[in-house]
């Protein structure tokens, strides 16, 4: 069936220049625009409402510039970066954030340009989703019926290999298959040596490559000589700059490209190049390194750079169509905004993960807790960021609770609850948050051990088997005895909205334990432990009782059981409507939306009563506890107000201020990848993607 008998959407949505003028993505002004996302070291992006306006950057904020130059008969222009200053900016026109693509457009003397930024997260092909490759494309024709005389520069700055510019590096070039390639990468090569937050990578290498047939120029050079050499004539120097190794500021060293497309008409002149890094090892797993997913099999560089360029009409295709099927189904499901904010989530949320192979081929999926406190496989961001997950890829989310699983069933995890994370990005060689593994201080146990029997459930659910549940049944056996125990009515605990303190009585979280134990009660019934399915589910039907009694107040329910007069976002409640579970009566979920319409501000609803911050994942959750499709778009409508008008100008923070639309921590997290989340409750959705097949 094709994509317009599935969705009967009319033609023109299914033509890439119209999705790009579509309103309701012209009318949107992303925070930041991801250029290059990849992983958490290869993710570069612009904060800027024209990408001529400010030097791209990490998504930490720390400059890595990339930069395009366009010269239409012998007149100079910038596309993308501050530098050359004194050249003036080609007017864009346009900016379009689509799931894999980032689309300008550029207007002037008698020209039109569009630059594509293309990653292939594929969620059906998982060795095209995992190479760290983003490809760059200009495609360029005439708008005024004469032709005209271009070329178009390209460079990257060797910032993007090294952690801080005091690091020296050294440059290389070679060819592969008739490609030139070239390298870039720090001198001393200390690979897994660094960890931590607000870092970037400074082991392995940078590699900027153009096919044979592009005839295209590639030089190894200082910024001043490569932009001054084209600017002035169109080309670039005619040696290569080889006094290295250097610190990367001096000179400021760049890979540059230049490409002559010759007199261009009405038909488009296109050109491309790919930019990929090779980390060689990606993460250290209880102190074994392991190698990304692309590596598995002993794939190289010059692998990774053949295999992608053989590959990019096809990549092209495939990226265009899974584009316009995931902004359909989004608008089928959740309205116009809707769809604008799952295409601006789509590559932040991956590009926060890495997936890698254990020593037998396991596949596992780090995420990285972006600007909050470097944690990786954190269980309470595996959570939220899970919806995307279990909507294109149940190999993807089993490959995110594994590593975890595996862990906590090692020996070295002590606790009758669950794990809070596994270390330190990129080494998850143990638990460092609150206590470790040392004590029970500032833990999560409620939170991370309800947190997985959901998601295994949710596993479960979308194979049609508990196989991958009978694996890790110990750890989920005791973990449903702990919450059988503890999770009713929680003790004085963090939950992961732990920047907001520790809280008793959190009627939330108890929400989350019933719901973990019924879901537990599933994978019994599914594994013909029939005793067990039962008596846990008596137990939590109990609990769902004794919950309304104690929680609700006056049409809707407290914050804790013990505070009168409060309120808060039950989010937790949208398992009873993904897993089936019905413990709750439905009057629950329409009364707490029927109380939220009068608790939002401009910029979308406050987490609870005590203040007017929110979380951009939980109140999507929120959102789809709604019947309505005018009470989820209500919701909605605010979220996507804020994303266009923040002062923040971040890769999408998900910790807001609902009055000042401010961040007030965490960016370029994997957890907007919760916003899918009404695609998951939507059965056609989930059968369109199918992600029990990949």
């Amino acid at each position: 069936m094709s994509i317009l008998a599935e969705f009967g959407l009319p033609l023109v949505l299914l033509v890439l220049p119209a999705m790009a003028q579509d309103g309701a993505f012209q009318g949107f002004r992303p925070p930041a625009v991801p250029l290059i996302a990849c992983d958490p070291y290869f993710s570069v992006w612009s904060t800027a409402d024209r990408l001529t306006d400010r030097v791209t950057t990490h998504w930490t904020g720390k400059p890595q510039p990339i930069n395009s130059l366009i010269r239409i008969d012998g007149k100079s222009y910038r596309l993308m970066g501050k530098e050359p200053e004194h050249v003036p900016a080609l007017k864009q026109t346009s900016v379009s954030v689509l799931p894999t693509r980032t689309l300008f457009e550029f207007a002037g003397d008698g020209v039109k340009v569009r630059l594509t930024f293309m990653t292939p997260m594929l969620p059906d092909d998982l060795d095209v989703l995992a190479r760290p490759v983003t490809y760059i494309t200009w495609d360029v024709n005439s708008v005024d019926g004469k032709d005209h005389r271009v070329a178009l520069f390209f460079d990257a700055a060797v910032s993007l290999a090294v952690n801080d510019r005091a690091q020296e590096v050294t440059l290389g070039r070679y060819r592969e298959n008739g490609a030139e390639v070239l390298r870039a990468g720090s001198k001393d090569q200390r690979v897994l040596e660094r960890w931590g937050d607000d870092v970037r990578i400074d082991w392995g290498f940078l590699y900027p490559a153009a096919p044979e047939n592009e005839n295209g120029r590639a030089v190894l050079s200082s910024a001043d000589a490569a932009e001054s050499t084209f600017v002035s004539t169109g080309t670039l120097p005619a040696n290569d700059d080889l006094d290295f190794p250097r610190p990367s500021f001096q000179d400021t060293p760049v890979l540059a490209w230049s490409f002559d497309l010759g007199s261009v008409g009405t038909q488009s002149a296109s050109r491309y190049l790919l930019i990929a890094y090779d980390d060689l090892y990606s993460i250290e797993y209880l102190f074994r390194r392991l190698r990304p997913w692309w590596r598995r099999n002993g794939a190289g560089a010059a692998d990774l750079i053949r295999d992608s360029i053989a590959g990019y009409a096809s990549l092209k295709s495939k990226c265009e169509s899974f584009d316009t099927k995931l902004i359909a189904d989004a608008r089928r499901v959740g309205g116009d905004k809707y769809a604008v904010l799952l295409a601006l989530t789509y590559r932040q949320s991956l590009a926060a993960q890495k997936l890698v192979a254990d020593i037998d081929g396991t596949p596992y999926l780090f995420p990285k807790e972006n600007f909050s406190n470097g944690c990786i496989g954190t269980v309470d961001v595996i959570y939220p960021q899970s919806p995307l997950l279990m909507l294109f890829s149940a190999t993807l989310l089993k490959a995110s609770l594994t590593p975890v699983l595996e862990y906590a069933r090692s020996g070295r995890w002590k606790f009758p609850f669950a794990p809070h994370d596994l270390g330190t990005y990129p080494l998850a060689n143990g638990q460092v948050y609150g206590g470790g593994e040392r004590t029970e201080e500032d833990q999560m146990p409620v939170e991370e051990s309800a947190n997985l029997l959901l998601l295994v459930a949710a596993v479960a659910k979308i194979e049609g088997s508990a196989a991958y549940a009978e694996k890790y049944w110990p750890l989920l056996e005791k973990w449903a005895q702990y919450l059988n125990e503890k999770g009713f009515d929680p003790e004085n605990q963090l939950c992961t909205d732990d920047f907001a303190g520790h809280l008793a009585h959190n009627a939330n979280l108890s929400i989350k334990a019933i719901e973990g134990l019924a879901a537990y009660s599933g994978l019994c019934a599914r594994t013909r432990r029939n005793a067990d399915a039962a008596a846990y589910r008596k137990q939590a039907e109990e609990f769902a009782n004794r919950w309304m009694k104690m929680a609700i107040e006056g049409g809707h329910s407290r914050l804790a059981f013990n505070r009168p007069g409060t309120w808060s976002q039950k989010y937790n409640l949208v398992w009873d409507r993904l897993l089936d579970l019905h413990l709750f009566p439905a009057s629950l979920a329409n009364d707490e939306i029927a109380s939220y319409e009068g608790r939002q501000n401009q910029y979308g609803l406050p987490l609870d009563n005590r203040q007017s911050y929110t979380k951009v994942d939980w109140v999507l959750w929120t959102a789809t506890l709604a019947d309505s499709p005018t009470d989820f778009e209500n919701l909605v409508a605010p979220i996507y107000k804020w994303a266009n008008e923040t002062p923040s100008r971040v890769p999408l923070t998900d910790w807001f201020d609902t009055l000042s639309g401010k961040q007030e921590g965490f960016q370029a997290r994997s957890v907007v990848g919760g916003l899918f989340i009404r695609m998951v409750a939507d059965k056609d959705a989930m059968a369109h993607w199918d992600s029990g097949k990949h």
